[in-house]
């Protein structure tokens, strides 16, 4: 079993500063609880509601900056495995929606966001590269970002390339939705699991920010889709999700006796193979 965990912070719009703060607080909190990966949200480091791609750029920082630094040295502090979301400045002076993988006492791994949610395009620059599997300790694990896990065919990339854990930082705006329905992000994670049979763990946020309210929805759930454990989505407290996750169930894509969900695929009659 592996504890995995989701800090569901409120981040402070252009607060860089004090958002890397709070977050380095919740990894320690969450590290103290025996969470061996940690998840925080998307744009941690900067607020996610930019007028413009100048304003991103203003609080852009690369993958050497200091916001993502600190959390490099947590991870090697603390022995622990640390996924967030930035504001990425690529060497190529474009600005991008990033999640950074920390492994301790390895490089960052850094994913771009490929699938921009309606006025991000307006803002970054979507990036062009599957996400990465990354060998952990604890097991491979592939950081998508909010929106990519709308996409079942971006979802099943890292599975194929055997992911036992996807890892997605997210800022979910609170849409509409009947009474007494769960949002709806929730029930396709849950779904992404089960038909991938690969366990995720998504870190949302809470808060309002420029007039967006946020969903709330932190989930982990395991390789069968099942929560392990949820946020309370009707309310915007700060909290960290803790679950114990057995990662090696990923690995296992058997449905039933003679049924694999990865071994029944026909792939001789899918478009594109």
């Amino acid at each position: 079993m592996t504890r995995i965990a989701c800090c569901q912070l409120a981040p402070v719009f252009g607060d860089v500063d004090g958002n890397v703060a709070r977050s380095v607080e919740a990894v320690r909190d969450a590290a103290a609880r025996g969470a061996r990966i940690i998840v925080l949200p998307e744009l941690m480091t900067t607020g996610y509601v930019f007028a413009d791609a100048d304003e991103a750029r203003s609080l852009a920082e690369p993958v050497d900056g200091p916001s993502v630094t600190a959390w490099r040295r947590l991870a090697d502090e603390l022995d622990v495995v640390v996924v967030g979301g930035f504001c990425e400045l690529g060497d190529d002076g474009r600005v991008y929606n990033s999640a950074a993988v920390l492994v301790p006492q390895k490089p960052a791994v850094v994913h771009r966001k490929t699938h921009l949610w309606d006025r991000e395009r307006l803002v970054f620059t979507a990036g062009d590269a599957a996400p990465p599997v990354v060998e952990t300790l604890h097991g491979r694990i592939a950081p998508l970002i909010c929106y990519e896990l709308e996409f079942p065919e971006w979802v099943r990339i890292p599975a194929l390339a055997g992911a036992d854990l996807i890892v997605a930082p997210g800022n979910w705006p609170d849409l509409p939705r009947p009474d007494g329905e769960r949002p709806g992000e929730v029930i396709r994670v849950q779904a992404d699991a089960s038909i991938n049979r690969v366990a995720i763990a998504v870190c949302d946020r809470v808060g309002t920010e420029r007039g967006v309210d946020w969903t709330s929805g932190s989930l982990i759930v395991d390789a069968d889709g099942w929560p392990l454990a949820m946020a309370d989505y009707t309310s915007s407290e700060v909290t960290t999700l803790v679950a114990d996750v057995d990662l090696l169930d990923s690995r296992t894509k058997k449905l039933a006796g003679l049924s694999d969900a990865f071994a029944d695929r026909r792939t001789d009659l899918y478009p594109g193979g």
